[in-house]
């Protein structure tokens, strides 16, 4: 319980949304690229994208589900598709080598798409796409974040809150 409010009071302080990791693992969604490697089988391993359904088409296996999954969580997926019928011990690793892009829209220069960088910040972001035109909200932004369990969440961010892949990050107009 004390972690939990001394990690709210933290959030606050430095407007990072507490959800931002969620439980600090990485979660596969549509857009990404997987670098899987089942060792001993090159036939098996390769580069597989996360397709919309949310899932990575295999050779023998067909469609593994990985939207939500962490990577040590769709390792072991696999392992399970494999195990029974084709392999008696295989060993998977999975690297993520392309994240899936963010979204920002509202007062900047050029809305849009944008390729993820690792520790990327809202102030990075906004600069990706132009900079704010003269009517945003330069002190806030809203962060639209997919949740692991579904559906999504809207958080107010500040300019040192971390972007996620994924994410959609919307400036506001401001009023005067």
């Amino acid at each position: 319980m004390r972690t939990t409010v001394i990690a709210w009071v933290f959030a606050l302080l430095f407007h990072a949304p507490v959800w931002a990791q969620q439980d600090g693992e990485y979660r596969l969604g549509s857009g990404d690229r997987v670098r899987i490697t089942v060792f001993g089988e090159k036939e098996l391993s390769g580069d597989f994208a996360v397709s919309d359904k949310g899932t990575v088409s295999m050779p023998l296996i067909g469609d593994v589900p990985a939207a939500g999954k962490s990577l040590q969580e769709f390792e072991v997926q696999i392992v399970r598709q494999l195990k029974p019928d084709y392999l008696r011990n295989p060993k998977v690793s999975v690297e993520v080598i392309n994240f899936r892009p963010f979204y920002i829209i509202g007062e900047v220069q050029k809305p849009g798409s944008y390729p993820y960088v690792a520790g990327m910040t809202v102030m990075q972001a906004v600069a990706l796409a132009g900079g704010f035109t003269h009517r945003a909200r330069e002190t806030s932004v809203v962060i639209r974040r997919v949740l692991k369990g579904g559906g999504y969440r809207d958080e107010e961010a500040g300019p040192t809150a971390a972007v996620l892949p994924g994410d959609t990050v919307r400036v506001r107009e401001r009023y005067f």
